[in-house]
């Protein structure tokens, strides 16, 4: 087991990527702490902030064929049938686009939806507008997957948003992921697109909070209608 396996799982669940961030903090705390005490205090925010931005906490994935969990933690922003960019090759037949909000609170580990193969994975530059805005789709900078299970393909794609100016990718075309399997990571505020296969229903609704590994999107295998939602 490496140093850093175990620091992950006896102490706090903070993914590698983040280390970088939180120690060049803590010593710009330490510093600013010595120019003035007020400055070292909000130099201590800043870096437990940073914390908490790149937790990695273990999830409970759901295993059974045909289920697509969500790829992020955050909000359903938008449910709505839409053509796949062109950078996923997936046709232009519309298919039913899950986006999922992060906000800088929310874990931006991404996880895979679905297990498969990576058939094929693009990065496309662009602008950094408001990720919640549906235009964002076509014109933020975004990193596209595309993973084939035995059942179908799925697009998914990370897109960067007005605060994220990287997209960090844990993988590479013709790898295998599990349902649940880490594969990137944007950072500080951005959104996570799902297209699923033309004709599955959606089994979340808009608003609803969505669980990276845990909350179900989809079922392939089902013939689950599409579910209703009320507000209370």
């Amino acid at each position: 087991m490496s140093v850093y396996d175990s620091i992950h799982q006896t102490l706090v669940p903070i993914h590698k990527e983040g280390y970088p961030f939180i120690i060049i903090s803590a010593i710009l705390t330490i510093v600013l702490a010595h120019l003035w005490s007020p400055f070292g205090w909000i130099g201590a925010i800043v870096t437990v902030w940073m914390c908490f931005f790149f937790r990695d906490p273990a999830r409970a994935v759901p295993v059974r064929d045909g289920l697509v969990v969500s790829p992020a933690d955050g909000r359903v922003s938008a449910i709505a049938a839409s053509v796949p960019p062109v950078e996923l090759d997936l046709g232009d037949t519309p298919r039913q686009r899950i986006s999922i909000f992060m906000s800088v609170f929310d874990c931006h580990v991404n996880r895979s939806p679905i297990g498969g193969r990576i058939v094929r994975l693009a990065y496309t530059p662009g602008l950094f507008i408001n990720a919640d805005l549906d235009k964002a789709s076509e014109d933020n900078e975004r990193s596209a997957v595309v993973i084939e299970s035995a059942m179908a393909k799925i697009g998914v794609v990370q897109i960067a948003g007005l605060l994220a100016r990287r997209i960090v990718s844990f993988v590479k075309e013709g790898d295998t992921l599990a349902t649940g399997e880490r594969f990137g990571l944007i950072r500080f505020g951005s959104r996570v697109d799902v297209y699923l296969p033309p004709g599955t229903q959606p089994l979340v609704g808009l608003g609803q909070r969505a669980v990276a590994g845990e909350t179900v999107l989809a079922d392939l295998a089902g013939g689950e209608p599409m579910r209703l939602f009320r507000k209370d």
